[in-house]
């Protein structure tokens, strides 16, 4: 492969010469608009979403410690919390918006590793999930059987094409100046174009592929008369299903900008802060759909709603008894007074 010189790439916002009052207007109304959305983020989803994905490792941990067992579901939605978790840490890069982190080519090709490494694991995890849920609903071929009931042996599977995509992404993120400071988005401006083409590949197109697959053999393939019908079994999981939904609304918006971004490297342009801000708001959008799955699971997966109505009932339970026992007391002493 054919290495590529970046160094005249550089942000709209970071190389500007205003010409007009509006331009100067529009540039000052789009950084206020990323700073405002990078705000809300923080302080909405970022809390919800860390919330969510601790309480359903407590919960599924708690289930295991219980029963000494965990169903193959729930370890891969155990592997997918992790992923997201990880994704929402990372997220914090955001924090200095409008403006970028500043650090070396090397720093920053180190997060984008594990960014990628992040978001293809949760993105072929979730593949492996719906493959499950496909399974409960058709009897599997005997071969495809034996390994859906080792769901270690699958994780283990996605964690290595992660990893080596993941790696693949670095390399493709350009081997050199890694000395050099620059502005950093977990995705590298100073990527080469085929990093774009890569990540749109293997972490949009394909996995998107496998699942309008899973789709279609769901609700076109007639299932076994002992199975329950297609609408118990979508009531049964609604979690997984609008997590689906979420991650491919939002993956499509940030893939569409990546492979946009792509096209300006390739005509040798920097595009406008215009493109810029929707870059951005891409970016942000992938960060919250990382959190709202988390929210998804724990209010919507069957194990993760039971555990937090019991602790709701508790509560109450708890407060109800309390207050029984403050009105005797108060009788008793307005009794004596008089």
């Amino acid at each position: 492969m054919t290495p590529h010189n970046m160094t005249w790439i550089s942000y709209p916002s970071k190389n500007l010469a205003f010409t007009s009052p509006e331009e100067i207007e529009a540039f000052i109304a789009s950084q206020n608009i990323i700073s405002r959305l990078m705000h809300c983020y923080i302080a909405l989803f970022v809390p919800t979403g860390l919330t969510a994905g601790i309480c359903i490792l407590i919960i599924f941990i708690k289930n295991y410690l219980r029963y000494k067992v965990i169903e193959n579901l729930d370890l891969l939605l155990l592997h997918f919390t992790i992923s997201n978790i990880v994704m929402i840490f990372l997220s914090f890069t955001v924090i200095t918006r409008p403006d970028y982190l500043t650090t070396t080519h090397l720093a920053c090709n180190v997060l984008s590793f594990f960014f990628n490494l992040g978001y293809f694991n949760s993105q072929y995890v979730l593949i492996l999930i719906l493959l499950t849920l496909l399974l409960k609903r058709f009897p599997p071929r005997p071969a495809l059987g034996t390994a859906t009931q080792r769901p270690i042996l699958c994780v283990g599977f996605v964690l290595i094409s992660a990893f080596c995509l993941s790696l693949t992404g670095a390399v493709l993120v350009g081997t050199g100046n890694y000395h050099l400071r620059t502005d950093c988005q977990l995705d590298p401006l100073f990527a080469w174009p085929e990093y774009e083409i890569v990540k749109f590949t293997f972490g949009f197109g394909i996995p998107l592929f496998l699942q309008i697959l899973c789709f279609a053999v769901l609700f076109a393939k007639a299932a076994p008369t002992e199975a329950p019908a297609l609408k118990q079994h979508l009531r049964t999981y609604p979690a997984v299903y609008i997590i689906s939904t979420t991650m491919f609304a939002c993956r499509l918006f940030y893939n569409v900008m990546i492979l946009l971004r792509t096209t300006f490297k390739l005509q040798k342009s920097v595009g406008t802060p215009k493109n810029e801000l929707v870059m951005n708001i891409a970016e942000i959008a992938l960060f919250c759909e990382s959190c709202a799955s988390l929210v998804f699971i724990l209010g919507s997966h069957k194990p993760c709603k039971d555990e937090i109505l019991k602790v709701i009932q508790k509560c109450r339970r708890e407060n109800a008894t309390n207050n029984h026992l403050e009105i005797p007391a108060t009788t008793a002493q307005e009794s004596g007074s008089q």
